[in-house]
């Protein structure tokens, strides 16, 4: 292993903004009697937290979905921003014929496309069987093949082993390499470890590789997860995050990350408010860093629309970004 290498570029691309709410490729596992569950994957042991934290963002943004068929559906967005270069996508999502479970069908097929610029994003996935689920994505920039990934998940009775390829080539002998496993121990924990192996010229040594050993524990309304990741044998991080969902209208967590190559650590806390009467959600989250980000969502039944509302706040820096959004459909 290299000393000091480079966090490796693992591929994990944001899917489109078009994707339908029936599609669940993330589940997390509750908390049962039952001692024997699928776990889920080990890259989602931090998801109950994640979903908490707001996703700010900057501008002015417009999302019209619409639904074709039971099958298709397309989609129309655009962002008007002074921070990143503004953009029209056009999206489109199919899902198959083939019911896994009352939320669920394969294949799906969803991407979308800036005529602007040429840019395509593409995702691909489908169960063959009820153990075996395969994804892939893609992504063009610039006129280039930026991004290639093929991921294959073998969902067991309590496991998840996961196998991703991630920008192969043969020519200069270069790509990434992730296998992850997820093991159910007992009905309230769950434990595994990943492994990252990545080789290209660009990296001293030409090879690196990053091993991560974590878990997950949850116990009624909580929920606690952690890794640790080794990067060399005087290099590691540490993240750490819990999740409380406190009523059927408010969920607080926090996140800890160390990184001892970076001399860097980070304490974050959120909070999530649904009120569903009101059809109201309002996420928000402050760090150590003096950072604050907020986000509103509110539906306006019976029309079809939900207004956005972004907020972000720097407070070192001085740097402060607005947002509003309109998703129709």
């Amino acid at each position: 292993m290299a000393s000091a290498p480079p966090t490796p570029p693992l591929v994990t691309p944001a899917p489109p903004t078009n994707q339908p709410a029936d599609i669940d490729d993330n589940k997390v596992p509750q908390d049962s009697g039952d001692s024997g569950r699928n776990p889920g994957t080990f890259e989602d042991i931090h998801k109950k937290t994640r979903d908490v934290f707001p996703n700010p963002f900057e501008g002015a943004r417009l999302v019209v979905n619409k639904g074709l068929s039971n099958h298709f559906q397309i989609n129309h967005s655009l962002t008007l921003s002074s921070l990143q270069q503004s953009c029209y996508k056009f999206g489109a999502t199919y899902v198959g014929t083939k019911q896994i479970s009352p939320n669920e069908a394969f294949p799906v097929l969803l991407g979308d496309i800036e005529p602007s610029s040429g840019n395509v994003n593409a995702n691909i996935i489908h169960q063959f069987t009820d153990n075996i689920r395969t994804k892939f994505v893609t992504q063009i920039q610039n006129k280039k093949w930026a991004i290639s990934q093929l991921a294959n998940d073998i969902r067991g009775y309590n496991y998840t082993a996961t196998v991703t390829i991630g920008n192969p080539d043969l020519m200069t002998e270069s790509g990434v390499l992730v296998a992850h496993y997820l093991q159910n121990i007992t009905k309230n924990l769950d434990m595994g470890a990943e492994w990252i192996y990545q080789r290209s010229p660009n990296v001293p040594g030409g090879q690196m590789g990053v091993v991560s050993v974590g878990g997950r524990y949850v116990r009624g309304p909580w929920t606690f997860s952690g890794n640790l990741t080794l990067f060399s044998l005087s290099e590691s991080s540490i993240h750490g995050c819990f999740h409380r969902k406190l009523n059927e209208s408010l969920q607080i967590a926090g996140e800890i990350e160390s990184n001892q190559r970076t001399k860097e650590c980070t304490a974050t806390i959120g909070y999530q408010v649904d009120l569903p009467q009101a059809h109201l959600t309002f996420r928000g989250q402050i760090d150590s860093n003096y950072q604050v980000g907020a986000v509103f969502e509110k539906k306006l039944p019976p029309l079809p629309f939900t207004f956005q509302m972004s907020g972000w706040a720097n407070h070192v820096k001085q740097t402060f970004r607005f947002g509003l959004g309109l998703m129709i459909g």
